[in-house]
């Protein structure tokens, strides 16, 4: 079957039943149906927070035929249920662009789901939607202002940094010129959109620890200048309160369930590649508040979702994770080691002995951070025993625990092996993990320690344009912000094609953009995008609906 078809054969509990198991009375609960619900923010207890333990779950260089992380993820907290543990699993929402363009449904495989799964890759309960309104709200205040002819703050029109944003994918947006028409239609200027999950927004939502943060927050957005060079906010705006309010419902966390009927919260949505790729703050927390075990997931691999995991969301909200998880797949690793994409089902050891320092370098860096760190090998029928021996041996070497995974074939039973080292590592763990960087280091420092100790790179380059622009930033006064390095998914280097662990190379910053509302410095290094295209054949040609509202093709 195939995951929505599996998805739709479970027969899902009442949310108040799942709430029921964490001690959440039906009053306290918000529903949207039957099968989901939003949790207030009162839930939270941050005495529970620090008694509880965090398990990070992320991945070696992700490729084409994917990880796994979330199914992973997945598995594991009902496997952590199973050995009698009150785990809660804590995701980000999918955006609609990845959905309907390459990579399909977002809400793990297999049988190792969260559910209602249709909805959860679709409108889910409106975040999305309320994120993008919010962030065009913003949008349509500046360029009201820069026409007004009595109130304007004196905007330069050309420095405006603030776009718009849509959750789709969709490149035909992302140079636009805007207020065409005549006088009527504003003053013209190149403008363009985001996606949803890369907008500031997003990020802002995901790091708040309250209303109140959110709307001051919302205020620290710098838009662009005023033509005498001075810097311009969304407080001058006055458009703060307005953004806080269409977001008063989105930043309360929802509550959803596995195939297992296990308690998962989702909540928030950025890319790893692009922002912090991780889920909210408050999600997380709620789940540590509710649960003794929290299992949570980092986009992309290590070298992005985890490091921003750690050093931008665990630094603000006071958080460490007792174990990190790195989810291997045996197919990967032989596409790191060379073999074709067409030929990763074929037994090749050989290959997959070439592609294992792509793990041993996400194990050396993850290393640092003082965490205990275990192997998930996320299996797949196709993976032969020669195989699986192999980099369970190799992992043996290395001194790493390891594990194979079945989350996708047999759901929480297929991952008790898995659970069983997580346990025992995070019983273990008596630290606080280690940052890569101090915030007083300068912001070329903290690049350096990133590139270095996470990447494996010799150097960093800067454009004339970028060392301007970083000098800028430290004059404003946001030197002592963290780094949010903007770099591909596929290589640990700033160059895609350099698959497995890539050595003697530099990173390459061309600009910078700046996110002080989230509070981070985002360095760009290569050609990245913050609206995707759709790709060649995209996903949204195989999804359908027949006339009793069956949908198919949502992976």
């Amino acid at each position: 079957m195939t995951d929505i078809q599996i998805a739709q054969s479970v027969k899902e509990k009442h949310i108040r039943e799942i709430a029921a198991g964490l001690n959440i009375s039906e009053d306290q609960l918000e529903y949207y149906g039957s099968n989901k619900a939003k949790l207030p923010l009162e839930l939270i207890n941050e005495d529970s927070v620090e008694k509880g333990s965090l398990v990070l779950v992320t991945a070696i260089t992700p490729t084409p035929a994917g990880e796994g992380k979330t199914t992973t993820s997945i598995g594991l907290g009902d496997a952590l249920n199973l050995r009698k543990k009150k785990a809660v699993i804590v995701l980000r929402e999918p955006s609609l662009g990845p959905v309907f363009g390459i990579k399909g449904g977002a809400a793990g495989g297999g049988w190792s789901q969260v559910i209602p799964m249709v909805d959860i890759n679709l409108h889910f309960t409106g975040d999305f939607h309320a994120i993008e309104k919010a962030n065009n709200l913003l949008a349509a205040l500046i360029d009201n202002n820069i026409q007004s002819k009595t109130r304007n703050l004196g905007i330069d029109p050309r420095t405006v940094i603030w776009k718009r944003c849509m959750d789709m994918n969709d490149r035909g947006l992302r140079n636009i010129i805007a207020a065409l028409g005549g006088k009527a239609g504003g003053i013209p200027r190149e403008t363009g959109f985001n996606i949803t999950a890369a907008s500031e927004i997003m990020a802002i939502l995901c790091l708040s620890k309250d209303l109140e943060d959110l709307q001051e927050k919302c205020g620290n957005i710098y838009v662009g200048d005023t033509w005498e060079g001075k810097p311009v906010y969304a407080r001058d705006l006055n458009a703060q309160g307005a953004m806080t309010v269409l977001l008063k419902d989105a930043i309360k966390p929802n509550l959803v369930q596995t195939l297992e009927g296990n308690p998962a919260i989702i909540h928030g949505g950025p890319f790893a590649n692009i922002a912090q790729g991780t889920n909210s703050i408050l999600g997380t927390k709620m789940g540590l508040s509710l649960g003794d075990f929290v299992v949570t997931e980092a986009g992309f691999g290590a070298d992005l979702g985890a490091e921003k995991f750690l050093n931008i969301k665990c630094r603000q909200a006071g958080l460490s994770p007792k174990t990190i998880v790195l989810v291997a797949t045996i197919r990967a690793l032989k596409y790191h080691g060379g073999k074709p994409l067409a030929e990763l089902t074929q037994e090749d050891t050989k290959a997959l002995k070439a592609g294992m320092p792509n793990l041993e370098r996400h194990i050396k860096s993850l290393q640092t951070f003082g965490i205990p760190v275990v192997i998930s090998v996320n299996a797949f029928s196709s993976d032969t025993e020669a195989e699986k021996q192999l980099i369970l041996d190799h992992c043996k070497k290395l001194n790493v625990p390891a594990a194979l995974s079945y989350g996708w074939a047999e759901g929480g039973k297929g991952c008790t092996d898995l659970a069983d080292l997580v346990i025992n590592a995070a019983a273990a763990c008596k630290t606080k993990f280690v940052p890569s960087y101090e915030l007083s280091d300068p912001i070329r420092t903290k690049m350096e320690k990133i590139c270095r100790t996470i990447y494996g790179a010799n150097n960093v380059i800067l454009t004339n344009v970028a060392n301007n622009q970083m000098k800028r930033f430290e004059r404003m006064g946001y030197g002592e912000l963290p780094i949010c390095i903007a770099k591909t998914q596929k290589s640990l280097s700033d160059d895609e094609k350099r698959l497995g662990r890539p050595e003697n190379f530099d990173i390459n910053i061309r600009e910078f953009e700046i996110a002080t509302g989230a509070g981070f410095i985002i360095p760009i290094a290569g050609n990245i995008l913050r609206m995707p295209g759709l790709p060649a054949t995209p996903s949204a040609e195989n999804i359908a609906m027949d006339k009793d509202g069956t949908i198919s093709g949502l992976f």
